[in-house]
């Protein structure tokens, strides 16, 4: 986990991690928010929409976003303010996502940065893009 203060942030700076979709996590998802819509849960339903097979919730591809600003970008000092997202192409179990963000905006007298972020596929597609408004707490608090 990283420890950034605001006066150690940078506009242009960058953190990124990679994650493999699982069907665990695709099945806990499902399980915690009770979203059992046949695109994500049934095979057959999918290939008849015109997915080559179940497609991962959206919002499970962006909570890992959290983990982006949680872990990454500040680190333990985030508290995310708002995070808009666009879900740019399907996301399959057994993809490997790489999670970016990259610092846009710094507001001094709020102490809150901008991260532009993409989530992009294994085939280097971009499957999500946004941005965050993240506050960075102070040192002791």
């Amino acid at each position: 986990m990283n420890h950034y203060s605001f006066e150690d942030i940078a506009v242009g700076m960058e953190e990124a991690f990679c994650v493999e979709v699982t069907f665990q996590m695709v099945e806990k998802f499902r399980q915690i928010t009770g979203d059992v819509n046949p695109l994500h849960t049934d095979e057959e339903f999918a290939r008849n929409k015109g997915y080559k097979d179940c497609v991962a919730y959206g919002m499970l591809t962006a909570s890992f976003l959290s983990t982006l600003a949680g872990v990454y970008i500040p680190g333990e000092k985030s508290l995310i303010h708002s995070v808009e997202t666009k879900f740019v192409k399907p996301v399959f179990v057994g993809d490997v996502l790489t999670v970016r963000g990259t610092v846009k905006e710094k507001n001094e007298t709020f102490s809150v940065i901008t991260l532009k972020v993409v989530i992009t596929n294994q085939e280097d597609e971009k499957v999500l893009r946004g941005s965050m408004q993240i506050g960075v707490l102070p040192d002791g608090k």
